[in-house]
């Protein structure tokens, strides 16, 4: 592939400095104590002369197959940069101190969300520290966090054919015990900072959980995923507040989880929304005493469906359903529910006596400014979340611990809390 003089040819050195303008190349002196030149002064002329190359590749090849080859010619002449830098001097430059000698290029395949590039990594021979580098680790917390996840599976020998061709294709070659031990390293530093930092008081908290396969000793089995995302009290805007996962979701699970977000600053939220978890409701009166619970409502309507015995009533009991939640206030709610259970007592008796005692667990956001209902009324948000989450899980399929697990969602978790902490007001508080 034609790379426009940007030094992408296996073991040589690059041969010209035509991209100075575009990525900051310096031109190479050729003789001991050669004085550098500068570059011209930068006008509208220049500057379409230096970016011709990579506007011929767009108007070639199109926007979309261009684009790889504008980002391996400026990762390439990128990582040229670094090795000067870690050297202390470009190619042919003498008379300088320096770090080591530049050693040719290695080619590399790296993927990316434009697509696969073809690059020639910079390589140092003679040097007092190892030369990496630093463009082809960076790339989002997910992504590290799923190549880990893989990897450790690839090394420890769980994977098939199939985990083996995710591996190569995810990090370009094999890869080693020690450079998966150093990778998890590295995240599990990261990512525990992130789950235990302060956090800010919060007004309303949605909490849910979710399973995912794990495998234990040998064992395939289900690992419960609890997360908790909350208002801000002082600006509005969500934030995930936290992240536990474990082989039970048990009441101590759960009680531990909430006693950890309590301790970490979230204070006594003014509601909290989830669906009726095993051992949550127990956990809540523990940990948040002082605070309501609001059951979701879209998980009652499905919750109510195990007790309609014919199939032809199952859209009307629905129905029914939403028209008691959509009450203008709790008293019009519960006459509304009366009516239910009236209804349907003598057709279908084990769905009267179940709304009768479930349904009202979904009227506490009555109680609530009316412009907030419709966002805290279910957990809803959070199984968009989890689905984001599953997107990215389903590459690996099965996990080969606890902790494989808990660093991928952590990575989702923090790049998806990032971004409505950046983002738009998600309720007005007064």
């Amino acid at each position: 592939m034609e790379r426009s003089g940007i030094g992408c040819q296996c073991g040589g050195a690059p041969t010209s400095s035509r991209f100075s303008g575009v990525v900051g190349v310096r031109p190479r002196p050729d003789t001991e104590g050669a004085k550098t030149k500068t570059a011209p002064a930068m006008n509208e002329h220049t500057q379409t002369n230096e970016l011709d190359p990579l506007i011929n590749l767009l108007f070639g090849d199109g926007l979309q197959n261009a684009l790889p080859r504008i980002a391996e010619i400026l990762m390439n002449a990128a990582m040229i940069l670094e090795r000067e830098n870690h050297i202390g001097a470009a190619p042919y430059q003498r008379g300088v101190e320096r770090n080591g000698y530049a050693n040719g290029f290695k080619p590399r395949m790296f993927q990316t969300g434009i697509g696969a590039l073809k690059l020639s990594v910079p390589q140092v021979r003679e040097s007092d520290r190892v030369f990496s580098t630093s463009l082809l680790e960076k790339g989002s917390r997910s992504d590290r966090a799923l190549k880990s996840a893989i990897a450790t599976m690839y090394v420890e020998g769980v994977g098939t054919r199939r985990v083996t061709k995710i591996m190569e294709e995810l990090c370009g070659f094999e890869v080693s015990s020690g450079q998966v031990s150093n990778l998890n390293k590295q995240l599990d530093t990261e990512f525990g900072k992130w789950r235990n930092r302060p956090l800010p008081p919060i007004s309303y908290m949605t909490i849910d959980a979710t399973y995912y396969k794990v495998r234990i000793d040998g064992v395939v089995r289900d690992c419960a995923t609890l997360i908790a995302y909350g208002v801000r009290r002082d600006d509005g805007k969500r934030i995930i507040l936290g992240v536990s996962c474990s082989l039970s979701e048990a009441e101590v699970h759960w009680r531990g989880f909430l006693d950890g977000l309590k301790e970490r600053g979230i204070g006594i939220p003014n509601l909290v929304t989830s669906d009726a978890h095993s051992g949550l409701k127990a956990a809540l009166k523990a940990a948040l005493h002082g605070t309501p619970w609001q059951r979701c409502q879209f998980h009652l309507q499905q919750n109510a469906q195990e007790y309609v015995t014919k199939q032809h009533l199952k859209g009307k009991v629905a129905a029914d359903i939403r028209v008691i939640f959509n009450a203008d206030n709790r008293a019009h709610a519960e006459e509304r529910l009366k009516d239910f259970v009236k209804i349907y007592s003598e057709t279908q008796p084990k769905l009267a006596a179940w709304a009768e005692e479930n349904l009202p667990e979904g009227f506490t956001i009555f109680a609530f400014p009316e412009a907030h209902r419709k966002r805290l009324r279910t957990s809803n948000a959070c199984e968009n979340v989890n689905n984001q989450i599953k997107r990215r899980t389903r590459v690996v399929g099965l996990f080969p611990s606890e902790e494989s697990l808990l660093r991928l969602v952590t990575g989702v978790l923090i790049e998806i809390s990032e971004t409505w902490e950046t983002g738009k007001v998600y309720l007005t508080l007064n």
